[in-house]
């Protein structure tokens, strides 16, 4: 008999091999077909794609090291068997290797044929938890942190171009952590200690962040069904990207600009700290990411932001001089947040390095003119490679006199936070 949890898993992870899906939508758009799997299934499922999804590299280098046949000519569907039964065996101390390969074979008998199970089945009973440690044996020293820590041997290069060989692995093995849940109290609506109270009641392990309004949660499940969520009552949101709105500091009155502003997690921050008297004007390039702008501001019971359709690479010259402030968390990479979204190492290339900055320098010259002389403008990225953070800065600087550095942050992954770069300008 098939288990269910492990096929929804299959089923998932084929649609993000094949179909180029991101794991996190399509995990979602999965469990709202399979309504009757239970809490355990879905802890099982979310656990397989999500650990399957981050060390791909490592696990595929653990087939092929016992695969007589290439990885090119496996099939797909059984492919995405051999990687799930891996990631169990080899990363997941409570399942029994004899369930992981069993549960495997079971599969391959249903998306191949005998000689796949029997396939299947002579990989798996060679894999053992040693294979991870076999790879530590690689003399390249870059090759080696790719290997051992599921991390694109590209990234792991421009890495070493900035930092030593030890600093940059810290950050490969800490962007394969499990990402903390942190929430930002809405103060418009609730205090910290009465929103930690409420948490306590429902058994939930709230402790202060680093951030002044920000808590980390435990043992919380479904987060967005909860009623205090429903409620607006708290923002989902990592520390790192609520310290760029944060250092915005923007004040009652002013009149800001969000220029990048879907899904409106630093809009409706910003708007908080004006207590909800001021003005944001939010953009967003796609119709239906400033909706989501409007849903947050409504959940949050925040009436200043004013949503626009609008790209921030085109220059528009009615809005020269418009803002007191202005806050740009351009497009990026997102390296700085791969522990959230693993499928950023497989989607990304280096080529895609120049691509990114020329519409992130776009974005920053433009929208440096909307602001008024004596303004502030943070420039941030949830990236961590010096392309898309310093040299964006030190480029617009060395070609805009008028501006100079307030404060420069950069922030790398590590437990608690994402990974993030924040630059503060201000306008003479």
């Amino acid at each position: 008999m098939i288990d269910k949890a492990r096929e929804t898993a299959l089923k998932i992870l084929y649609r993000v091999d094949i179909e180029e899906s991101y794991s996190n939508i399509a995990l979602d758009e999965e469990l709202r077909k399979n309504k009757d799997l239970n809490e355990k299934d879905i802890g099982l499922i979310s656990e397989i794609i999500y650990g399957t999804t981050s060390w791909k590299l490592t696990i595929d280098e653990i087939i092929d090291k016992h695969s007589k046949i290439k990885m090119k000519k496996i099939s797909p569907w059984i492919l995405n068997i051999l990687r799930m039964g891996v990631y169990q065996i080899v990363f997941l101390n409570k399942i029994p290797k004899s369930a992981a390969v069993n549960e495997s074979v079971n599969l391959a008998k249903r998306y191949g044929h005998k000689s796949s199970s029997n396939f299947v089945n002579a990989i798996l009973r060679k894999v053992d938890k040693a294979d991870y440690e076999e790879l530590f044996k690689i003399e390249e020293p870059t090759e080696r942190i790719s290997k051992t820590t599921s991390m694109p041997i590209w990234i792991v290069k421009e890495l070493y171009k900035e930092m030593e060989l030890e600093k940059v692995k810290d950050i490969c093995e800490n962007l394969n952590n499990r990402p903390s849940t942190s929430i930002r109290v809405n103060k418009l609506k609730i205090t910290k200690e009465e929103l930690k109270e409420e948490l306590k009641e429902k058994r939930i392990e709230a402790r202060d962040g680093i951030e002044e309004d920000f808590l980390i949660l435990k043992n919380v499940k479904n987060i967005e069904n909860m009623e205090e969520f429903k409620n607006g009552l708290f923002t989902v949101q990592d520390e790192s990207a609520g310290m760029a709105a944060r250092m915005l500091n923007a004040k009652q009155d002013e009149t800001i600009l969000d220029a990048c502003s879907a899904p409106g997690g630093k809009t409706t921050y910003i708007a908080e700290c004006m207590k909800n008297k001021g003005k944001i004007i939010a953009w967003d390039i796609h119709k239906h990411r400033t909706k989501l702008v409007k849903e947050n501001a409504k959940r949050l019971g925040i009436t200043i932001i004013q949503t626009e359709e609008k790209d921030a690479t085109f220059f528009d010259e009615k809005y020269i001089d418009k803002f007191d402030k202005i806050i740009l968390d351009v497009p990026c990479l997102g390296i700085g947040v791969i522990k959230r979204k693993p499928d950023i190492k497989w989607k990304r290339k280096n080529e895609n390095i120049k691509e990114i900055t020329e519409i992130q320098e776009k974005i920053l010259q433009n929208c440096s003119r909307y602001l008024k002389e004596g303004g502030e403008l943070i420039y941030s990225t949830c990236s961590i490679l010096k392309e898309e953070n310093q040299n964006i800065i030190d480029n617009f600087i060395s070609k805009n006199k008028n501006f100079a550095i307030i404060e420069n942050i950069k922030i790398y992954p590590n437990q608690e936070q994402d990974g993030f770069y924040i630059c503060k300008l201000k306008k003479d």
